[in-house]
């Protein structure tokens, strides 16, 4: 019977939230690490990748692109896509296009001051440099393929800064397709239903990785080669409610809005053949649905268009603030949510998908809308006259071109909430991103505790450690999985093919 460790005792045996810690906790794991002697190979590859989500999808195709010639993509769900198919899809990027069209000054050195800046430069500078200078070269390669982006960039929240890339489909929706599509024309396997359980190297610490190990669907155990590399992209660990409390007890209580398959389960895997682990305890959380709340409704993504408050009708941050202060602001309320509110001009804004959920969250008294501000604070429950002050005070902000009470920027201080009908929602905190994970380095090979590389073992996406800091920047993620994505498989298929 496995042992129940506490924060306390991971401490105490000064383990807590190491690489050593996290392959302690796992409740599935052998007693060691198997290493590749005696193991019988059911499937053989050149590179095996671990997760069929944006990042792993991009690393197959470019893969394929690169030259080898058998991919296979091993997904744990029935389903692809990963976490990059629920979420708003925004990706950053400075771009010499779309940007000036619209009076925006921005270069990769830029966003790479403001990515560093906003995770308290707790990021890998190198590692941050490849995402920034690679940014705009990721919006191109997934246009090359077929994906849709809109003419315009915005801000959204938590990206601090107007340089996020708008998808034509809503969500991840337009990434999935593309790459599915791209994978299929280049001979790329995708696989479903395949859970990695274990990863094989030559030795238990030492020498090449030569595969995986897998429990199928339907129970059957397989050994899967891979003679070029293995590419590890099955997401981070923010459906494991017990490691997100480990590192971040400010988390307890909170949901996800992720799979969950993130259970961090394939990076406790790494660390049993001599992966570490960086940055466990920065834990992201996003606007969600609140305790005891069933919807996570969306009305914040854009930042010069909305407003927070609380049950009194008072604002309570700059929108577009970091997201861990947006977070503390909303946990900070007696009641640890908050409200968004904005006017019908961003309603509309929206895609139909967003607007739907709003209208459905209406249907149970989580989202509301009317044709006054005093009318929608009725419904809301929230003070009349405190949201009607709050409301007239910040649209006195915005002509004077100065918040003088959060200090939101002038680029974001740009449209009143005048024009109704009007609409809010319930917005509590849910986990959203863990930055923690594999450390890796700018060719997105997985490092050991000494720094050193484990050969053909590769990482890309939100399984990685080390690149975000404290605070990943909104929009970052989506770009995180396409820039290391495409470096892991293209470092990949360049690995010599072993006998």
């Amino acid at each position: 019977m496995t042992k129940e460790l506490t924060r306390r005792s991971f401490l105490k045996t000064g383990i807590g939230g190491t690489a050593a810690g996290l392959a302690a906790f796992s409740l599935t794991a052998p007693a060691r690490a198997q290493g590749a002697a005696g193991v019988e190979w059911t499937d053989t590859y050149e590179v095996v990748v671990v997760g069929a989500g944006g990042a792993g999808m991009a690393a197959a195709v470019k893969a394929a692109q690169t030259g080898a010639k058998r991919i296979v993509v091993l997904e744990k769900l029935a389903f692809t896509g990963g976490n990059t198919l629920l979420a708003q899809g925004f990706m950053n990027a400075a771009d010499p296009v779309r940007q000036p069209k619209q009076g925006i000054k921005d270069s990769p050195e830029n966003h790479m001051k403001q990515t560093l800046a906003a995770g308290d430069y707790r990021g890998d500078p190198e590692r941050v440099r490849v995402l920034c200078e690679n940014a705009y070269g990721a919006v191109t390669w997934l246009e090359s393929l077929g994906m849709k982006f809109k003419d315009n960039v915005i801000q959204i929240f938590g990206a601090l800064y107007p340089r996020s890339h708008i998808p034509a489909l809503p969500k991840g929706q337009g990434y999935g397709s593309v790459l599915s599509k791209a994978a299929k024309d280049l001979g790329v396997e995708v696989k479903t239903g395949m859970d990695v359980v274990e990863i094989v190297r030559e030795e238990p610490f030492a020498g090449d990785v030569v595969g995986v190990i897998v429990k199928t669907s339907k129970g059957e155990t397989r050994a899967i080669r891979a003679t070029r590399a293995v590419v590890l992209a099955a997401g981070g660990f923010s459906a494991n409610k017990y490691l997100r409390e480990l590192h971040d007890p400010r988390v307890k209580d909170l949901g996800t809005d992720n799979l969950p398959s993130m259970s961090g389960q394939v990076a406790m895997a790494a660390v049993r053949v001599g992966g570490y682990l960086v940055g466990m305890d920065f834990i992201q959380s996003t606007p969600g649905a609140p305790a005891g709340k069933k919807m996570k409704i969306i009305l914040n993504t854009k930042v010069a268009e909305s407003i927070y408050v609380d049950a009194r009708g008072n604002r309570i941050v700059d929108e577009g603030s970091r997201r861990d202060v947006i977070r503390d602001a909303v946990l900070g309320t007696p009641e640890r949510y908050a409200y968004t509110l904005c006017d019908n001009e961003n309603f509309m804004s929206y895609d139909e998908v967003n607007r739907k959920a709003i209208h459905e969250g209406e249907k149970i008294d989580e989202a509301w809308h009317a044709d006054t501000i005093r009318e929608l604070a009725v419904k809301m429950g929230v003070d009349p006259d405190g949201l009607e002050a709050e409301v007239k005070r910040y649209n006195g902000f915005v002509e004077a071109g100065k918040d003088e009470d959060f200090g939101k920027t002038a680029v974001n201080l740009t449209k009143k909430i005048e024009k109704g009908p009007f609409w809010a929602c319930y917005t509590g905190m849910t986990v959203h991103h863990t930055m923690g994970g594999l450390n890796t380095n700018v060719k997105a090979q997985c490092l050991d505790w000494t720094g050193t590389v484990i050969p053909r073992l590769y990482a890309a996406g939100e399984i990685t450690g080390g690149i975000h800091g404290t605070n990943r920047v909104g929009g970052n993620a989506v770009l995180d999985c396409f820039v290391f994505g495409q470096i892991a498989g293209e470092n990949a298929a360049k690995e010599d093919v072993k006998a």
